[in-house]
């Protein structure tokens, strides 16, 4: 086994229950997505795994296969007709910050053949703030300018945060 300490904190933390997790899962245009978030909170901030399958996927050699990925400020994975997830409101952005300075902005997810999966470390948010809120994924990558969400484009999957832990 391998014996440096940041390794063996890694493994003891993923070896728990997260203490809150999203179910993800795709609008009606985009109903092969699917997948999970799982975030457990550190005392330094908030450990997120999210593994995610039946993205589109471009098969051309160049093509980039990035989906924009954020926490948003609403509470249910639901919209109209033009936006199936309009209710998700904004990224969550407590602070009112210039993008891409908003709590919720996230990694951006890179699929490979329609698969995706990203870890990530913030001290943007805690488990307690986030509980509730949704997350997207967006069709397009987030450009990390274009105010105020980065022209990610279509919101094509969907989960909400719900605590899991004590």
């Amino acid at each position: 086994m391998y014996s440096d300490p940041q390794f063996s904190q890694l493994a003891y933390i993923l070896n728990r229950p997260p203490e809150a997790q999203a179910i993800i899962k795709g609008s009606a245009s985009y109903p092969n997505i699917n997948g999970v978030v799982l975030m457990y909170q550190l005392s330094t901030g908030v450990l997120l795994l999210a593994e995610v399958q039946g993205l589109p996927h471009n098969a051309e050699e160049c093509a980039a296969n990035i989906y924009g990925f954020h926490i948003h400020e609403g509470s249910p994975c639901t919209g109209n007709a033009e936006d199936p997830f309009a209710n998700t409101g904004s990224h969550y952005n407590p602070g009112n910050c210039p993008h891409p300075a908003h709590a919720g902005d996230l990694l951006p997810l890179f699929g490979n053949m329609g698969y995706a999966f990203m870890a990530f470390f913030t001290d943007r948010f805690t488990i307690r703030e986030v509980t509730g809120r949704t997350i997207v994924v967006h069709l397009k990558p987030d450009d990390f300018t274009t105010q105020p969400s980065g022209n990610s484009g279509t919101k094509i999957a969907c989960g909400q945060i719900v605590y899991t832990g004590k």
